[in-house]
Parts: C-alpha cells; structure tokens; sequence
C-alpha cells in the first residue's frame, strides 16, 4: 500500500467539506452523507463549525483507492482562517482545489492556487456544483486560465450543465478532448512534441503517462467538473486522485522525522499532536526529541499513546510510520511547527510570501510563513473583571493551536489583545472561550497591525563598569537595514570564542523580543542586527566563599543589557513605520464608476487598474487593511447591490507622511527600554 498526504483547499462555501463527505460515501467510509447545513458531517466536529456551517479547524480523515491509502485533510474556506490552511500546506503531497462553477474564481481562490504553485504541491482542480443554476464551465474555465494558470487540462466535458441531471462525460482514446490535452502537454515536453511531429498521433496511454508525470512535477493541472451534491464526477475525480497524484515518500526504517501541525487537547487537558512522519517509525514509549529550530532548545517526551487514521476514523496503533499522519499523546511541551526527531528535506521552512515577518534563529537561521501575517488585533475584555488571570490562561491554551493569535498581555493597563485576520475570527474566539471556557467576553474596536523598518544604520555599545552601565556586560550592536521581505538576522561581529555561547544566545534571543516593539510601539522587521562589541566579568568569588554573582556577569546581565542598546541604536537608524496594504478587485456596472472613485479616493486607495468592459468596470487598486470593511459596507450602495469585491493582503505601505496620515502608535507592553530611567527600576523590581 502507498500513501498519499491530501489536502482539501476552497474559498468558502464552494463545496469543499460537502466534496468530502461526497468522496467518503462513493468509497464506503460512510453509508449516509452528512449535511453543512444540518451539522452532520464527518469533519466538521466542533459546534461552533456545526452552528455556522463552516469549516474552522482542520480535520483529517482516511479512505483507500485500489492500493494507496489517502489521508484526507479538510481545511478550512474562510480567509480569517487561513492560519489552519497554512499549517497543513506543509505537510501535503497533493490537493484538490474546488472551484464552484457559479461564483467561478474568487479571492480565496488565487490566494490558495498561488501558495500551492509557489510550494510546488501537485495539485488538481474540482469544478464543482454544475447541477446549479447559473454554472457555466467555459467561463471558469477562461477564468481559472486567466487569473490561475494557463497550464491546465480539462478532463472532460459537462452534459445537461446546470440542471440536476447534470454530469460529467471524461475524455477518452476516441474524444477530441485528447488534442487540448496534447497542446498543454507538448509545451512541457520536447519528446512528447518530436513523437506527435514525427508520426503525427500520440497514443491515448502516453498522454496519460506524460499527464501523470507533469501533474506530479505541478507542471499541469488537470481540472475534473462534477457535483458533491450529485455524485457526478466524482469517481473520475477519484480515479484522478490515485492515478495523478505522487504517493508520500520516505522510509520506514530511516531515521524518525516528522512535523507538528495541528494541536489539541484531549477531554482530560492533556495535549494531542497531529504529526506528518517524513521518515521512520515512531512507536509507543519512544521517547522523542523534538523543537522548531528557530529558538535552539530542543525538548522531551515519551510517546503514551498513537492513533492512526482509517477508514473515517482514528484508531489506536502500537506505530505511525513514514508517510502517514497519526497522532501523538504524552508530548508535554510539544508546539505548532515543531520537528519530531531530526529536520527531513519536507519539514524545513519553505520561503515564504514577500511581506511576510521573519524571526531570528540560532544565530542568523530565519522562517518564513506561507501567506501574510494577521493585519488586525482587538483587546479582549473579560465581562468580570476577576476573570483576568483565567482569560490569560485560556488564550494562552488557544494560542497553542494557533499560535498567529500571538496573546500579548500589557502589565502597565491590565489588558490582554489577541492578533486576528477578521471580525469572524473575533466571534469564534468569543464563542470558544464562552463555550469551551465558561468566560464572558467583549472586544474593543478592532485596530490595524503596522510594523516598523529602519530607514539607516545605527550603532550604539555599553562598556562593562563604565558609564552608569548597572549591568556585567558589554554588548554593542549595529542596526542596518535589509531588503524588503528578509525578516530579521542576527550576525556576529566579534569572535565567537571571546564569552561563553550562553551569553551570546542571551543577547541574540533579547533581540528578537525587543525588536517586536520598535520606536512607535511596532514589530521590527526587514533588518540586519549585528553585534559589535562584547565582554564579561568571568566567574568570580570572595578567597574560602562559593560563587558570588554580584561580581561575575550571567544572562540575566546581557539581556537586561540589550534591550537599551538595541533601542539606542535602532533610535539613531530611525524607523519608519508601514501600514497593511490590500490588493482589492472591484467589478461593477460602469455606470456606477463615478460614484465609486471619490470614496476609494477617501478611503485613501491607490489606483493601479481601471477599466471599462461593455457594461463593466473593472478596478485593481491598493487600499489601507483599516478601510476594507468601511469599503465592503458601502458598496452595495454604491452599485446596487451589483458591486463585487476580492481584498488580500498585498504588501506594507509607509505611513505618516502628512497630517492626513498621523505616524500610528501602539502602546508599550514591555519593560519601556526607550525611558532609562525607567527601565533599569522596572528591571530592578523584576529581579
């Protein structure tokens, strides 16, 4: 038996877990096929996704084809939830993108395709819900070539399109849908193309085979038309899945490597990782290493228990091997993102999306995510104001598995915020935490999130006992900017040898803290950090007496040290500070364009495209993150309820260039290094 790694990906309510019920039923994992709208579907298990009809949490299922046995993970449509979606992109070996044949390509859409083609995931395309009024495959078809990607092939045609009798008619030897097929082909293969000129045909089984291959290096992409609510092409979209698809790689017997993407706890409190093995066994009592590489600091825990998935459920097994995912029980202080047993060539951080934050690793070592980080956050208010410490705990548990929420507590105002992709996401934060938690709680106004990027270089240094420096340190440090997109990276200007490493882990992990709040209260970001100047006061004592840290240097010297250097030097670069951007795509009826341009104009939108087609308008501009919603409000007035709107994050703009647009600041949560002062008495308190 194969395995193969399968990701359900959609823009929301195209019929993704709809599909995968539809796909669990035609194999025989379940005799009746569950209901969004009712609540009963196999993979959307919590309330709330039952209540809404959505899906919010990721969910994996298993079903076998022939001999390869799939692990299905349904993800979630909505884009307030896109931080679920990216932690399984890591661990797939292929995807199916549904794609409804009415709404046609849509803003989720492009968003997912382009990380997919951008990581390489062979993916096909489901054309769903042609038994609906007003579907019409020719035009997403135009549109998927348009918007998507050239490189595709249709599979088949559609007969009675957009009547219940629809169905999906799938080329063969004898249909002229082989020549399509031929084109696409033939532009990825020199061989292919020399065989057709010299004989003039191809043979039906060597299209197949060269479709096989090229799907598997994301060179094509086969698009199969059916409907989940029917049943029609789904077979074939199955026979698809099992035939196009690269089954999982890596051995059983090599060394154990896998990846943490999914997190939850179990009814007793206890942790359960969902883990995807890359290679080797991991078996019950195993006593496992595993960390995120980012922070150097690799943990412990011995495995109490494993679950494997089959069959549409998950069933306790002595082993999970390479190429499926189980899950992990007695894993303590296991997190998102971390590598069990040692980095495989999949368990890396691929690169991400330009605008995204990087983090500082060990000594330079960056990540990078897939999509753009959260552009909103909203402080959390408990409804009793005894419930504070139990609301810190309780976001402190949700941030576990989904850790972009990024808690942040403010000692000086007693307030707790949270980092959100949109006011959906609010509402199942506030639902899970009265659900889940017993906890009543608002949020005040939803504000932007904005980072900081140095517009100089800047150097500051403290020398040990010199200068009013109460610290037994030297560290001197210089801030330089970077390119757009590079994140953060520490480097080291003085010989590794000269102090104890631990000092030098000090410093490099204060800097990452301090730089998530800059000159303006912003993370840093899109810099060089590098040390200049380092000493120490080696291990001392009084003559017959132990250790006496008055007069010896620890880490609690170097990262109490940092903060202020770092801060001096980062004042004399100079920050700028950059406000979220979104890219929108706004189609309406032309004669409501007059009355468009002045509200994007005050809305401070930057225009990039517009115009005119017959009847339409079409617009592609930049707009401020802040001013979507006010836009998403307004527009059915503005075109009668004709407007269509995509927004996505795009990139970071600058702001505070004019009393128009005032330099945003945030408020300080952490010991305020920027105020001497004050500083050295708040850390003097702590200690």
């Amino acid at each position: 038996m194969h395995a193969l790694n399968l990701g359900i990906l959609a823009h929301v309510d195209a019929g993704k877990t709809s599909l995968t019920e539809r796909l669990l039923h035609t194999v025989g994992v379940i005799d009746e096929i569950g209901s969004v709208d009712d609540g009963s579907t196999q993979t959307d298990s919590l309330a709330l996704e039952r209540q809404r009809g959505i899906t919010i949490k990721s969910a994996v299922v298993s079903f076998e084809i022939d001999d390869v046995t799939v692990d299905l993970i349904d993800t979630p449509g909505h884009p307030d939830f896109i931080a679920e979606v990216e932690r399984v992109l890591g661990v797939l070996d292929g995807a199916v993108l549904v794609i409804s044949a009415v709404e046609g390509v849509q803003a989720q859409t492009r968003v997912l395709m382009r990380t997919l083609r951008r990581l390489r995931i062979p993916t096909l395309i489901f054309v769903n819900k042609i038994d609906r009024r007003g579907a019409d495959t020719d035009r997403v078809l135009r549109s998927v070539a348009e918007r998507l990607t050239p490189a595709i092939v249709p599979m088949g045609l559609v007969d009675g399109l957009g009547t219940r009798d629809a169905r999906a008619v799938p080329h063969t030897d004898s249909t002229t849908g082989t020549a399509g097929m031929l084109d696409v082909l033939s532009a990825h293969d020199d061989e292919l193309l020399a065989a057709y000129v010299e004989d003039g045909t191809v043979s039906y089984r060597r299209l197949c085979a060269a479709l096989a291959d090229q799907t598997g290096r994301t060179r094509v992409h086969p698009v199969f038309f059916g409907s989940a609510m029917t049943g029609a092409g789904v077979e074939a979209l199955l026979r698809g899945i099992g035939e196009l698809l690269p089954a999982a790689g890596g051995r059983a017997d090599g060394p154990v490597s896998g990846t943490v993407f999914k997190v939850e706890r179990g009814p007793a409190g206890e942790k359960i990782a969902y883990v995807r093995m890359f290679s080797g066994t991991v078996r019950t009592r195993d006593l496992l290493t595993f960390g995120d590489g980012g922070e150097g600091i690799l943990r412990e825990g011995k495995v109490t228990a494993i679950d494997v998935f089959e069959r549409g459920s998950a069933r306790r097994e002595a082993s999970v091997t390479a190429g499926r995912i189980g899950t992990l029980r007695g894993l303590a202080d296991v997190r998102i993102g971390d590598t069990i047993g040692v980095p495989g060539e999949r368990s890396g951080e691929p690169a991400g999306s330009a605008g995204s934050l990087g983090s500082v690793g060990p000594l330079g070592s960056m990540g990078r995510r897939h999509f753009s980080p959260p552009t909103l956050e909203t402080v959390v208010v408990p409804a009793r104001p005894a419930d504070k410490g139990a609301l810190h705990t309780a976001l402190t548990q949700l941030a576990e598995q989904d850790p972009l929420i990024d808690v942040r507590h403010d000692e000086t105002r007693q307030e707790i915020s949270v980092s959100l992709y949109g006011e959906v996401q609010k509402e199942v934060v506030q639902a899970t935490l009265a659900d889940g938690f017993g906890l009543d709680v608002g949020f005040r106004e939803t504000t932007t999130i904005c980072v900081e990027r140095p517009v100089g270089s800047g150097e500051a240094v403290e020398f040990n006992g010199k200068d009013a420096n109460p610290f037994l340190a030297t560290v001197g440090l210089r801030v330089d900017p970077a390119p757009v997109g590079s994140g953060v990276e520490f480097r080291l200007e003085v010989e590794l040898g000269g102090m104890p490493y631990a000092f030098f882990k000090a410093v490099e992990d204060t800097v990452q803290e301090a730089l998530g709040q800059g000159i303006h209260g912003w993370q840093v970001t899109d810099c060089t950090v590098t040390m200049t100047h380092s000493g120490y006061s080696p291990r001392q004592s009084h003559a017959h007496q132990g250790f006496d840290k008055s007069m010896s240097s620890t880490g609690a010297d170097f990262r109490g040290l940092t903060p202020l250097v770092l801060m001096d030097a980062l004042r004399r670069a100079g920050t700028q500070v950059y406000e979220p951007m979104h890219r929108i795509r706004l189609e309406a009826p032309a004669d409501t364009l007059g009355a468009l341009l002045p509200v994007l104009a005050g809305l401070r939108a930057v225009p990039q495209v517009t115009e005119t087609r017959g009847r339409a308008c079409v617009l592609e501009w930049a707009i401020p993150a802040a001013r979507v919603h006010e836009l998403e409000q307004r527009l059915p007035g503005l075109t009668r309820g004709e407007g269509e709107l995509e927004a996505a994050f795009d990139h970071y703009a600058p702001v505070g260039r004019g009393p128009a647009s005032p330099v945003p600041e945030r408020p300080r949560t952490d010991h305020n290094p920027l105020n001497r002062k004050e500083y050295l008495l708040k850390v003097a308190r702590r200690v």
